[in-house]
């Protein structure tokens, strides 16, 4: 097949999901033609990426959050106003999309949870199939079990993730674990990059992170006064600053988001902290690290509230690496997280070789397999 991917390029877990599915495809004998990037004023396209995928990769204006003044958490209200004055803009984007979905050529779009692809379904139809991949999509699952907390937020969210898959064949909801399906939502593993899988989990002295909005630093500096001797190093995007590493002292550095260099440290670190995305909290899964989670937003407060019925580590509002230090004492890694996720190339590649034309065979494999 040919394949187009269209990739929400806020933070840094679509990104790296779309890298691991291009190798993924490609290993297989699938062309991904190219890659539609969403981008924003607030965020720049990571180096990283455009370094790890071989198609080409272009990019539209985007809907996405604003931080609070503070940079820290997202601010609902003022993102809400921000992307009701875009809206020409991204009424331009959805043609654009449009444009590109024909042009290509492709026999399949995946999109990794960008709104302006589902709004392009609503209002132009194409014809070429959509499948739709994110760890959001099983918040629609009829099994999940919503947060009781936040019905209003949920709301919201699960309202989002319903348009962004308009239009959509297929949802396949990436998962800490296995489930039955539910209609078109087909739960599959998370999506690792190869990387992953061959590094070397040791456990050193260290607490590594990531930050979502650079805002949180001020959280981790403050906590660093009162625990200088614990060795930290944050990874942030923050385009503000030029160095790749900004050094504050012998024990605290913030690092910007390079991928090789951030799963080498997660591989020897202690324990993780982090804003709870989903690809992160995975790669600290399959290492076998005790995570904290500190969620910017609704949907990482669903990511956090899922990773910790599965024992992955404890969340907090704001970087108290005490608790992590402390659950760290007594965490033990799940080897039927490392074996799930270990499956997700026959899992994910049988989803999509459903939409093969029926002259060409491919093969079998159900994800009640790995139940």
């Amino acid at each position: 097949m040919k394949i187009l991917f269209i990739v929400q390029g806020e933070g840094r877990g679509h990104l790296t999901q779309a890298i691991s599915l291009e190798k993924l495809l490609r290993d297989n004998g699938h062309d991904v033609v190219e890659i539609l990037v969403g981008k924003s004023e607030a965020r720049r396209l990571p180096g990283f990426f455009v370094r790890s995928v071989h198609a080409p990769i272009k990019q539209f204006t985007s809907p996405n959050f604003l931080p609070t003044q503070a940079n820290c958490r997202a601010n609902l209200p003022r993102s809400v106003v921000y992307n009701l004055f875009k809206l020409p803009e991204y009424a331009e984007s959805v043609y654009f999309i449009h444009r590109r979905i024909k042009e290509s050529k492709a026999d399949l779009v995946i999109n990794f949870y960008e709104l302006l692809t589902g709004l392009t379904y609503f209002f132009f139809r194409p014809s070429v199939p959509q499948v739709c991949i994110g760890h959001q999509y099983l918040f629609l699952h009829r099994d999940f079990g919503l947060p009781k907390q936040k019905r209003w937020s949920m709301f919201l969210l699960n309202l989002f993730t319903r348009l962004t898959a308009l239009g959509a064949k297929r949802k396949l909801a990436l998962s800490f674990h296995p489930m039955a399906d539910d209609g078109t939502i087909r739960v599959i593993p998370p999506l690792l990059r190869s990387d992953v899988f061959i590094q070397e989990a040791t456990e050193g002295n260290y607490i590594h992170g990531y930050l979502l909005n650079a805002g949180f630093a001020q959280s981790v500096r403050r906590w660093h006064k009162e625990y200088p001797d614990v060795p930290l190093h944050f990874f942030w995007d923050n385009f503000e600053e030029n160095d790749p590493v900004k050094k504050i002292d012998d024990t605290l550095y913030f690092h910007q988001l390079d991928d090789v260099d951030f799963l080498r440290r997660m591989a020897g670190c202690k324990a993780y902290a982090s804003t709870a995305g989903f690809e992160s909290i995975c790669e600290a899964m399959y290492l076998g690290k005790p995570i904290l989670m500190v969620p910017a937003h609704i949907e990482q407060e669903c990511n956090a509230f899922d990773a910790v019925r599965n024992g992955a580590g404890v969340t907090d509002e704001d970087f108290n690496l005490e608790r992590l230090l402390a659950f760290s004492e007594t965490y033990r890694p799940n080897p039927d997280f490392m074996r799930w996720a270990k499956s997700a190339e026959h899992v994910i590649v049988d989803e999509l070789e459903y939409f093969l034309p029926q002259s060409q065979p491919h093969h079998m494999y159900m994800v009640e397999d790995f139940v």
